[in-house]
């Protein structure tokens, strides 16, 4: 007879929210638990996401925030539905950590850090029996279909009545997220989406010496990105040595990084003063300037000067400096001409992974039944402000939802 779900033992492999989230799932349902991470520490990732301020999710309407996730949008909406942005938040007020709403409608937690929240998630995960089990890598499965865990004292075989495979993309592989996983799933006949970076910055063919070396580094605030025929998206970012990054970037960079995919690069608009029409602009710039240069009559009539205005002189010629009305036009659509992304390993998360066609609807691969994923190793990604976190969650405990359902069943 196969086992009960009271004495079922699941294998969740990988210990970031998604992974974690299952576990609580699971084992509140009071099945055994052995969750297995190849970092010295669980976490990690999220932890990194916490620097600078834990932006746990986003109070937008919900429509709105399922778009987000773009061409995914459908086959996570019953996933985010089942786990809504509001129950997240009321997840983290059970383990005592307060959140609040920022001005931009994110969601932090009221200290703004991520190590207190996951202090207290793995408290109560160890008092729920949660066996977690670091430094144990997954190496796929034996050929009778074990599960193979190297760890610290070699290989060992393990048998589970269900696995959750939450083992993130390919970003930031120090902390765990090396999509070591692809070839091991493709091996068993699944299909993967090639994994690419996604919230990344993106190289231009070469700056000059001098704008890289004064200007690398440098911000770029109170400006407005587009892509040509795509309206434009106000906020900043960074000038660095090869290219561009920042949250404004990363805000485009599913569409710049396509639009490279298909046509070998992409143009990106600069608007360097959205709060003025090229009219304004063009009537500020024919006033006599004497004996003033061009730069001291940017910055006095336009306040325009430093990074910005270094960035005007690199991507204009000489003749548009001496045309107001060229000159205007140039500031409110300056094109930056984009070549690549910056590497993987570089992103803040990826796109591609295990398409939903693999997957039933209850997150279990239909070519490996009893074999379930969760996570950014899903194909599937978003922009930053809460939506990649509140996916990873909202996907652990669905699949966790499917887990149950299989042990029931089987």
């Amino acid at each position: 007879m196969m086992p009960s779900a009271s004495s079922s033992r699941v294998a969740i492999i990988g210990g970031g929210p998604a992974g974690l989230m299952a576990a609580e799932v699971l084992s509140q349902a009071g099945i055994a638990v052995d969750l297995y991470d190849a970092m010295p520490s669980v976490g990690r990732k999220f932890l990194l996401a916490g620097v600078g301020g834990m932006n746990i999710t986003h109070a937008e309407d919900f429509e709105p925030f399922v778009g987000r996730y773009r061409e995914r949008a459908d086959a996570l909406r019953p996933l985010l539905r089942a786990f809504p942005p509001a129950a997240l938040r009321q997840w983290i007020h059970g383990l005592g950590i307060d959140t609040f709403v920022g001005s931009s409608g994110r969601v932090f937690p009221t200290d703004m850090k991520a190590a207190p929240l996951l202090r207290a998630w793995l408290r109560r995960l160890r008092d729920s029996g949660v066996h977690i089990h670091t430094r144990h890598r997954w190496l796929g499965w034996s050929e009778s279909g074990q599960l193979r865990i190297a760890g610290p004292d070699g290989e060992r075989l393990l048998d589970a009545d269900a696995t959750l495979l939450a083992l993130g993309g390919g970003s930031w592989a120090r902390l765990g997220s090396d999509g070591a996983w692809v070839p091991l799933l493709q091996a068993r006949g699944i299909t993967i989406a090639a994994l690419q970076p996604a919230n990344c910055g993106f190289e231009v063919p070469g700056w000059s010496d001098h704008l890289r070396e004064k200007f690398a580094g440098a911000p770029l605030k109170t400006v407005s990105l587009a892509l040509p025929g795509a309206p434009p998206r106000k906020g900043e970012f960074v000038l660095t040595a090869g290219g561009i990054e920042g949250s404004l970037v990363y805000a485009l960079s599913a569409e710049i990084r396509e639009r490279i995919n298909r046509q070998g690069d992409a143009t990106v608009l600069l608007d360097l003063l959205p709060d003025r029409s090229e009219q304004q602009i063009a009537e500020a710039l024919a006033r006599p300037r004497g004996s003033q240069s061009m730069a001291k009559h940017l910055h006095r009539q336009l306040k325009l000067d430093g990074v910005k205005a270094a960035l005007l002189r690199e991507l204009t010629d000489a003749a548009t400096f001496q045309d107001a009305s060229a000159l205007a036009a140039a500031i409110k659509a300056l094109p930056i001409r984009l070549v690549r992304a910056r590497p993987l390993d570089e992103a803040i998360s990826s796109a591609g992974g295990v398409p939903f066609e693999e997957l039933d609807a209850q997150l279990m691969l239909r070519q490996l039944p009893g074999v379930f994923c969760a996570g950014e190793m899903l194909d599937w990604e978003a922009p930053t402000g809460g939506y990649l976190l509140t996916a990873c969650f909202a996907s652990g405990r669905a699949a966790a939802d499917g887990m149950l359902r299989w042990l029931r069943d089987h």
